[in-house]
């Protein structure tokens, strides 16, 4: 039985995993649901984010990926093999080949730990490969070519901010603030300003359906449910634009900065390269809304949305993997 190879995108909030003349065959949440009792997995994936904020004592929703990296192996194993059990992935591979995407700057001993949930699950060959890379093939940028390319990859635990040419990435930077931190930062702008808990599912909503970053309209109003700090009693409570604005410009700073950063590392040849071209932005944190005109506004150059930026770092495990040899070239 012939092996297929298959790229992973193992993210904190999603895990997308990618095969080989199939496509992308699974997009689901980086959650694990368990009674802690007698250790039984109850849920993964889609299943167990319904779970999220309503389950008894006894059963955990855990996010085994923390900022990137496996926080919690034993999980990230089982929801390793749950995933790629879901698409038939052991009957149709013979020990396949596993390119999978981590953020950048984490150490040997984590990316190890990949590598070695990896091995677990039935992989006969690992490749790792750093996400701001994979993202910018997967969006479709050449950076093969010797001028400057310059990627924000803004996911669930980490944005990576990288400068790629030929082929390689010349500086780079990470920073642990990302979309569960945005969701944790509109908790608790709103327990804060309105003595009102609301869960991390209704807090996510209001990060994707409703936030604006850049020039708010404060007349546009939400209606939220949580429940009263004070009464403790269920409640409906409205919020506006301008609050999510307010919620987000800590974080939204904090990231800012560390762009600011990179961009002051890069050699003055790449940087005139990223002023014509601009920057291009990946992962599902690019999707706030607003978020471009202020990047483009605090650091005075272009900013691009990807064309799909959900599935950037899988789509590029795609391009990768017609390659083998390079990648294995790569991983010297």
């Amino acid at each position: 039985m012939l092996s297929k190879d298959v790229g992973i995108d193992l993210g904190t909030a999603n895990v997308l995993i990618y095969v080989k003349g199939e496509g992308i065959v699974l997009n689901e949440p980086s959650i694990v649901v368990i009674d802690t009792v007698d250790n039984r997995v109850l849920a993964v994936g889609n299943e167990a984010r319904e779970m999220i904020g309503k389950t008894p004592e006894r059963v955990k929703a855990i996010r085994p990926l923390k900022d990137g990296v496996i926080a919690d192996f034993e999980v990230t194993e089982i929801m390793l093999n749950s995933f790629i059990k879901k698409v038939k992935a052991k009957n149709i591979f013979a020990k396949p080949r596993v390119l999978i995407c981590c953020p950048s700057n984490i150490t040997e001993v984590e990316k190890n730990a990949i590598r070695e949930a990896a091995e677990r699950t039935g992989a006969r060959k690992v490749f790792i490969e750093e996400e701001p890379k994979v993202a910018a093939i997967g969006a479709g940028v050449k950076i093969q070519k010797p001028c400057g390319n310059m990627v924000i990859d803004i996911g669930g635990g980490t944005t990576d901010i990288a400068i790629l040419s030929l082929n390689n990435i010349v500086t780079s930077d990470s920073i642990k603030v990302a979309g569960n931190v945005f969701d944790q930062d509109l908790i608790n702008y709103i327990k804060e300003k309105y003595q009102v808990l609301i869960g991390e599912n209704t807090a996510e909503k209001i990060k994707i359906d409703f936030a604006n970053v850049y020039k708010p309209e404060q007349k546009k109003e939400i209606s939220i449910k949580g429940r009263n700090l004070i009464s403790g009693l269920p409640t409906t409570i409205k919020i506006n634009q301008t609050d999510t604005e307010k919620a987000l410009k800590e974080s939204l700073n904090k990231i800012i900065k560390v762009i600011t950063k990179v961009l002051e590392q890069t050699p003055p040849e790449l940087s005139a390269d990223i002023v014509d071209k601009g920057v291009i932005l990946t992962g599902g944190g690019s999707l706030l809304k607003g978020l471009p005109k202020l990047l483009k506004q605090e650091l005075e150059i272009p900013v691009l949305i990807a064309q799909s930026p959900l599935t950037c770092v899988v789509e590029g495990t795609k391009v990768l993997l017609e390659d083998v040899k390079q990648l294995k070239k790569a991983q010297i």
